[in-house]
């Protein structure tokens, strides 16, 4: 017992001495827990047809998520609605597992009327709220899919003077759902001059409708210089000036994916050329704030909305007291729930009990 006191003694002094415990390792823990479960990430792509959305999603993680695509010809995209394709691919890269589903919205925007060319949209960021929502208030939380819209790719044309009516009201519809990022499309048949001088009309007309975008997160005081010095490069190209290309060319020995004109060739992965860099650096270092913003700003908005509208619209449960009097109880949401799936694992015990007596019954 003396020889165990100190031992003891000798652990603790050693630790005082030290002044190390060793939390310090917990985010290798987190780091090699996460890199084992994989990460899952969806983007949404919004445009008019034509503006490359396919080919810059292909080109920004280097994968072919449409290999089966038929595009329609202009007489059937007179008769389309807008649809929403979502294709997901697993990739991995160094060890690390990435599940992207990318969500197109094919027919966006190519109907004379477009005035109801968003609801679809608007339905779908709805409906994955709802199912993250109902499952997670579920027996069963342990494997959730998280199908929400982390981040939405909204492409605007290049061969305007600015944002179209459609533009605006769209922004102004998604804002509060879903994290916009803004892209100027096809940037490569504009001068550096009409970029810049289309930027500015964006981001005017943006702040004048009362717009919220995606912001770039601000950086802590104790970050690394390079690091601020790429955040504030990032925050000056938004909006995105980009275009997209799956070609590789050669372009003075060595192999570079872009498109070739007459007059040369643009470069896809040039800084000088366009901001297609700037957007996957974005998209990249920033794919954990884009969850988490969906998760505590834009997901938390629509569930305390819906269980608002649930408190209101509660059907009334009638219950007789001992006299034979009526007494009505108002049920939360949270309380009806509780109640469902009490309901189910009373209806569950009820059919092992009589699978067990079966059973018993057969010996």
């Amino acid at each position: 017992m003396r020889d165990l006191r100190l031992l003891c003694q000798t652990m603790f002094s050693n630790v005082e001495t030290s002044g190390y415990v060793g939390f310090a390792n917990l985010p290798n823990q987190v780091h090699r827990k996460s890199v084992k479960k994989g990460f899952e990430f969806t983007l949404m792509v919004v445009g008019e047809s034509g503006l490359g959305k396919s080919t810059l999603v292909n080109s920004l993680f280097l994968s072919d998520l449409y290999p089966e695509r038929v595009i329609p010809n202009a007489v059937e995209k007179q008769n389309t609605t807008v649809k929403l394709d979502a294709s997901t691919v697993e990739i991995e890269e160094r060890g690390v597992k990435l599940r992207l589903t990318v969500v197109d919205t094919p027919g966006f925007g190519d109907a004379i009327d477009n005035s109801d060319s968003f609801s679809a949209i608007l339905e779908y960021i709805d409906e994955q709220y709802e199912r993250f929502l109902r499952d997670e208030s579920g027996l069963n939380r342990r494997n959730i899919v998280d199908n929400r819209i982390h981040c939405c790719f909204y492409f605007i044309s290049p061969f305007g003077h600015g944002l179209k009516p459609l533009d605006i009201e769209f922004m102004k519809k998604l804002h509060c759902k879903v994290n916009i990022v803004p892209v100027i499309a096809k940037a490569d048949v504009l001068t550096k001059k009409e970029i810049q001088r289309l930027k500015c009309r964006i981001l005017q007309e943006i702040e004048e409708n009362g717009i919220k975008i995606y912001p770039l997160p601000d950086c802590d005081s104790d970050e690394d210089e390079d690091y601020k010095e790429q955040v504030r490069q990032l925050k000056e190209a938004v909006p995105f000036a980009v275009c997209g290309s799956t070609t590789l060319l050669e372009v003075k020995g060595r192999k570079v994916r872009g498109r070739l004109y007459p007059w040369g060739v643009v470069e896809v992965e040039n800084p000088e050329h366009c901001d297609f860099i700037k957007l996957r650096t974005m998209l990249i270092t920033h794919m954990q704030d884009l969850q988490e913003v969906t998760q505590e700003v834009h997901y938390e908005n629509y569930r305390s909305e819906r269980l608002a509208k649930s408190v209101r619209k509660n059907t009334n449960s009638v219950i007789k007291d001992e006299n034979g009097g009526a007494v009505v109880e108002v049920l939360s949401e949270k309380d009806r729930i509780l109640r469902e799936k009490e309901e189910e694992i009373r209806m569950m015990q009820m059919k092992l009990a009589q699978m067990q007596a079966k059973f018993q019954a057969q010996k």
